[in-house]
C-alpha cells in the first residue's frame, strides 16, 4: 500500500513540475534575439497585412529595446498608425503627442499632426460623412474642433508638406460643421425665447468661423432676437451684415404684406 502511495505521489508530483510544458506554461518570446532590422522589417509585413495587434507589438518592442535612433522613430510614427486602425483613437493620439514633444523638428512632424487630425476627423465625422455632405450639427463638436485645430496647426507650421491641401479641403468642410452646430444652439434657444443667449451663440459663430455659409441663419437669428428684445440699433447693424454678405439671401425675400419687416414674417 505505501509504495501504491508513494508512486502516486511520484506522478502526481510530475504532472505538477511538468505542467507547465503539457499545458502551455509561460510564453517564449521568439524574438528576443532578433535584430532591431529583423523587428522593423517583421513590424513592417504586419502592418502591410493588416494585422494590426501582431505590428503593434513588434513596433513596441522596438521602442523597448532600442529606444534611440531612427528605428525607435519610425516605429512610433507607424504605431499611431497602427492603434488608430486597430480602432484605439485614444492610444494612437498620446503617441502622436508624445512623437512631437520628443521630435518637433522631425522631417515626417507633418504626417504626425495630419494623421492627429485625421483621426479627430474620422472619429467626429467618418470618412463617409465626408464625402457624402451628412449634416453634422447636431453632433458633439468637440472632435472636429480638434481635428481643425490639428489641420490649421500643419498648414501654419508645414504650407508647402504634401498633406496640407488635403487639410485645407478638410478644414473647409470643418468650418461650415462647427458655425452650423453654433447655430443650431442658437435655434434651440431662439425657440424657447432665449434671446439673449440666442443672439451670443450667433454672434460667436460669426466671428469665430467668418465665411461659413451657416452664418447667414445665424445673421437672421441675431436680427430677430435683437429686436424681440427691443434692441434696433443692434438688429438694424445685423441686417445691415447680412445684406452685405447675403445679399441673394432667402431670408431676405418679402413676405405677402410689404410694409411687415422680413424678420417678423419669416419663419423656420
Amino acid at each position: 500500500m505505501r509504495n501504491i502511495l508513494t508512486v502516486f505521489i511520484a506522478l502526481s508530483l510530475g504532472w505538477v513540475l511538468g505542467g507547465c510544458g503539457i499545458f502551455g506554461g509561460p510564453e517564449v518570446d521568439e524574438t528576443r534575439n532578433w535584430s532591431v532590422q529583423k523587428l522593423y522589417a517583421e513590424a513592417r509585413s504586419e502592418l502591410s497585412e493588416r494585422n494590426w495587434e501582431n505590428a503593434i507589438k513588434h513596433y513596441e518592442r522596438i521602442e523597448s529595446r532600442y529606444p534611440f535612433g531612427r528605428f525607435a522613430q519610425q516605429a512610433q510614427i507607424e504605431l499611431a498608425y497602427a492603434h488608430w486602425r486597430n480602432e484605439d483613437p485614444a492610444l494612437a493620439l498620446s503617441t502622436i503627442e508624445r512623437f512631437i514633444k520628443q521630435n518637433p523638428h522631425h522631417p515626417s512632424a507633418d504626417y504626425m499632426y495630419y494623421l492627429r487630425g485625421l483621426i479627430n476627423f474620422n472619429d467626429d465625422l467618418g470618412i463617409m460623412g465626408f464625402f457624402s455632405g451628412q449634416d453634422l450639427s447636431e453632433r458633439d463638436p468637440k472632435a472636429a474642433a480638434e481635428a481643425f485645430s490639428a489641420f490649421k496647426e500643419l498648414a501654419t507650421r508645414y504650407p508647402d508638406s504634401k498633406y496640407t491641401p488635403d487639410a485645407i479641403q478638410r478644414m473647409n468642410y470643418l468650418v461650415n460643421a462647427l458655425a452650423s452646430n453654433e447655430i443650431h444652439v442658437a435655434r434651440y434657444y431662439m425657440k424657447r425665447k432665449a434671446y439673449v443667449a440666442a443672439a451670443n451663440r450667433a454672434q460667436y459663430a460669426l466671428k469665430t468661423y467668418p465665411g461659413a455659409p451657416a452664418n447667414e441663419e445665424g445673421l437672421v437669428i441675431m436680427v430677430k432676437a435683437y429686436d424681440a428684445m427691443g434692441m434696433t440699433q443692434l438688429r438694424d447693424d445685423a441686417e445691415r451684415v447680412l445684406k452685405k454678405n447675403f445679399p441673394d439671401s432667402v431670408y431676405l425675400r418679402g413676405g405677402p404684406r410689404r410694409d411687415t419687416p422680413w424678420w417678423q414674417i419669416w419663419n423656420w
